[in-house]
């Protein structure tokens, strides 16, 4: 049963804009880790284990975000992929305002810390299952040669959402001081309801994906999904897990650590970074649309191995290039940076990561894999980056922790099977047998 393109759009649009809230979420929260929360919340300790205790809060999102995972793929599966899709906003979205709204230390003290790491694990816990559930829905909607270019649409959103971010800090940096500390800080936080208004507004209008109303119809969904998956589907949840490590410790080196590294050991203006980023972000949402379309045309396998083995390398001159402190030269190394290791990649991986899976537990394994490599990668990255570059007082360490992390997606990478244009409703895993993977069609003779 091919989509109507009507519905394509609006999925296409619905995808988009929950991963730019979930990606305003999470950027807008690492910048303020940078930038405030360690005099607000954190002020009685220096203002090395201050950043320390900003980016260990920080990461304690990434460490819901498996649980949450956990939890809505155990629905994902049974139920579709709108509801789910519906409630991890809404999740995403008041914690994200309820930070806009806490108390500093100078008010409460201790309680002060404890609410915000709170708020950071409903945020997290929510955000477990998006990702993976908008590049599920978006794989499920589009016709076969149309998947890479479709799916990779997520990511885009996260550029979109990262460009939000930057530009939402890079206005209320043009208050006075006393003012950003004060509220302006919270304006930003509490912008994120105009997003996940509009959001959840489309995501209610959403029709369930052709493939899993063939499912739910032949009555072949699986009771118990998360089982399945620990049963049938370990090769490929590990082979998920391997394959985004090094992707998410590159990609949030980059979007969060190396903002501090901007800012207190390049000496860049701080109202300079947030800019940075937001030109990172326009590019790397481009790129996720161009690399998700060589995913189409290529394959997903040669496009992906083709981008972890470029940043393999690229780290070294990526910190060269910042450390010169010519701006130009900056913003040309992150504007790379942002294209394959923040949007790039990833994009190819949304399409790449539900065509592994059977259809009786496609939400829950590509969630799972995803969030357990959440944890290991980008949660502590800026964490170990920040350790790293005060303990041996060089970013060469760092670079060598980017590119140990991406030998791990490469090597895992070289196990994983072609998948694009694969039957979206065979029960298989694309890692059970050659013979399951269907014959590719060209993208010049695919339907519209």
């Amino acid at each position: 049963m091919e989509p109507k393109p009507q519905d394509t759009r609006r999925a296409a649009l619905a995808g988009l804009i929950g991963t730019a809230l979930e990606q305003y979420d999470f950027v807008i929260y690492g910048t303020a880790s940078v930038l405030v929360f360690s005099h607000l919340f954190f002020p009685n300790i220096s203002a090395t284990a201050g950043l320390l205790a900003s980016f260990s809060a920080y990461a304690v999102g990434f460490c819901a975000r498996p649980l949450g995972g956990f939890f809505f793929s155990r629905y994902g599966d049974r139920l579709g992929r709108k509801w789910i899709l519906v409630a991890t906003l809404t999740l995403m979205g008041v914690a994200t305002m309820a930070i806009g709204v806490l108390p500093t230390y100078e008010s409460v003290g201790v309680w002060a810390p404890i609410l915000l790491v709170l708020s950071r694990f409903l945020q997290g816990f929510g955000a477990g299952a998006e990702q993976s559930g908008g590049a599920t829905l978006l794989t499920e909607t589009a016709v076969r040669g149309k998947r890479g270019r479709l799916a990779a649409l997520i990511m885009t959103g996260a550029a979109a959402g990262t460009a939000l971010g930057a530009g939402a800090w890079a206005l209320v940096q043009l208050l006075p001081d006393d003012q950003l500390m004060s509220w302006g800080w919270r304006l930003v936080f509490l912008s994120s309801a105009f997003v996940t208004i509009a959001a959840y507004i489309l995501r209610r209008k959403l029709k369930e994906t052709p493939v899993f109303a063939e499912i739910k119809a032949e009555r072949t969904a699986a009771a118990a999904p998360v089982r399945e998956v620990f049963r049938n589907g370990k090769k490929a949840v590990a082979l998920v897990t391997l394959m985004t490590v090094g992707l998410s410790v590159q990609s949030y080196t980059y979007q969060v650590f190396m903002a501090s590294y901007l800012k207190g050991t390049v000496k860049i203006d701080a109202q300079t970074v947030p800019e940075i980023l937001l030109v990172g972000a326009i590019f790397g949402g481009l790129g996720a649309i161009v690399l998700g379309y060589l995913s189409d045309l290529f394959g997903r396998r040669s496009v992906f191995l083709g981008i972890a083995g470029l940043l393999l390398l690229l780290p070294f001159p990526t910190f060269v290039a910042l450390s010169t402190g010519n701006l130009t030269v900056i913003y040309l190394a992150m504007i790379v940076g942002f294209v394959f290791a923040c949007q790039g990649g990833v994009a190819v991986t949304m399409s790449y990561f539900p065509e592994l899976f059977g259809s009786r537990y496609r939400y829950a394994g590509v969630t799972l894999g995803r969030e357990f490599a959440a944890v290991l990668g980008g949660g502590f990255a800026p964490l170990i980056a920040v350790a790293l570059m005060n303990t041996f007082g060089s970013w060469v360490p760092v670079a060598i922790y980017m590119t140990v992390a991406m030998a791990i997606t490469f090597g895992a990478a070289l196990f994983a099977p072609e998948t694009r244009d694969r039957d979206l409703l065979a029960p298989e895993n694309a890692t059970d047998r050659a013979q399951d993977v269907q014959p590719a069609v060209s993208p010049a003779t695919a339907t519209a």
